[in-house]
């Protein structure tokens, strides 16, 4: 296998990892409850996907005083 001729310079090692850069999540609103979710999944919230009931819905509980 070859090796380098010389040292990669700082600026030179930092251009290559630029790929490596966390990008924003991008959301989307649910048709039906308005939350936002991740784009092609199921939302956590009312539990739809593509306009059908997939997952049970999580129930809320209030907070007793």
């Amino acid at each position: 296998m070859a090796n380098p001729k010389k040292r990669k310079t700082h600026a030179a090692t930092h251009k290559g990892r630029s790929h490596l850069a966390l990008k924003k999540i991008t959301l989307t609103k649910c048709p039906k409850c308005g939350k936002m979710r991740k784009p092609h999944t199921v939302c956590t919230f009312c539990g739809t996907y593509k306009g059908r009931v997939v997952l049970k819905a999580k129930t809320v509980k209030a907070k007793k005083k």
